[in-house]
């Protein structure tokens, strides 16, 4: 217990540090003690009570998600969108607008091959990203998307625009991303221009992902690439997820079925060596689907809405 003098004398140094802004060395010349004697005092005054800090941001619950996050799933690094009262719309855009800035800012100057997915969050990222210069870098799409719908969330569209914010290079996969028969994608894959494409995108650097889920809010079905039979397949074969059209259960593991043999793109077993992949993703609803995600070890970084985050954690 505190005598009476020793908790005035507390105050007055906390008064003196916080209030006024003296520095710990006024403060010990005022007082006629060494300056690491005023450091004591002051983490005393926090320990009894009579010094609460508190940081008043809008941030930090955000920061304290992310905290969790990385703990949690053992992630390099995560960012957590603040997303409270805005509609799916803003929130993807919010998100996307995070990791154009994130991207831009941590792409290590000596990183000259990136790989890109595709989707609606991937495309509000391509938007978000600044204009720089890196003519060494060579983006390449990670799966084919070939057609006339929603070409604007398409990875060689994508790709293509990455590319041209960056003053870079980009090179574009020439077919689907699924096919009609595994016969078809087998010969597909062995054509010169489409193998190259794929040879690349093994060897990128880093890689820039969304999540999805095929059962809810699946952008695949929204262009026509996943059918009502298919959906049912996916769901007796245990999908839970799918990164760049490539499908896996609730461990990460890629399924076994046929949708999944007549995809061309990266497969789930090459992109888990690339060196460093960034999630990109918005939505409570893929919650199970990021969880699998992160489980299977394709995802170093994660940038998510706090809505997400929060339900990922629980």
């Amino acid at each position: 217990m505190l005598s009476w003098e020793e908790r005035r004398q507390l105050v007055k140094v906390a008064n003196l540090y916080y209030v006024e802004g003296w520095t710990q060395q006024q403060i010990a010349k005022k007082i006629g003690v060494s300056r690491p004697v005023i450091s004591k005092m002051l983490q005393k005054a926090k320990d009894v009570g009579i010094v609460e800090v508190y940081i008043k941001d809008e941030n930090v619950h955000t920061v304290d998600l992310e905290k969790k996050l990385e703990e949690k799933f053992r992630l390099q690094d995560t960012v957590v969108v603040p997303a409270t009262g805005l509609t799916p719309d803003m929130t993807r855009r919010a998100v996307g607008q995070a990791a154009g800035r994130y991207l831009a800012k941590h792409l290590a100057s000596d990183v000259e091959r990136l790989g890109i997915s595709w989707g609606t969050t991937l495309a509000e990222v391509v938007k978000e990203y600044p204009f720089e210069r890196r003519e060494n870098m060579s983006v390449v799409p990670l799966v084919g998307g070939m057609g006339t719908k929603s070409v604007e969330i398409h990875a060689n569209h994508l790709a293509y625009e990455l590319a041209k914010k960056m003053n870079g290079k980009c090179c574009y996969l020439y077919a689907p991303a699924i096919v009609e028969t595994e016969e078809l994608k087998d010969r597909l894959v062995k054509m010169d221009d489409i193998a190259q494409v794929l040879e690349e995108g093994k060897n990128v650097q880093v890689a820039v992902i969304g999540i999805g889920n095929p059962h809810k809010g699946s952008t695949m079905k929204d262009i026509g690439y996943l059918q009502d039979a298919d959906i049912q397949n996916l769901k007796k074969a245990g999908a839970i997820g799918d990164i760049s059209s490539r499908f896996f259960d609730q461990d990460g593991t890629p399924i076994e079925n046929n949708l999944n043999n007549r995809i061309i793109g990266l497969s789930l077993k090459d992109l888990r060596k690339i060196p460093y992949v960034i999630g990109v993703v918005e939505g409570a609803y893929k919650a199970e689907s990021i969880l699998a995600a992160l489980q299977g070890g394709y995802v170093q970084t994660l940038i998510i809405d706090e809505e997400t985050a929060r339900a990922l954690l629980n």
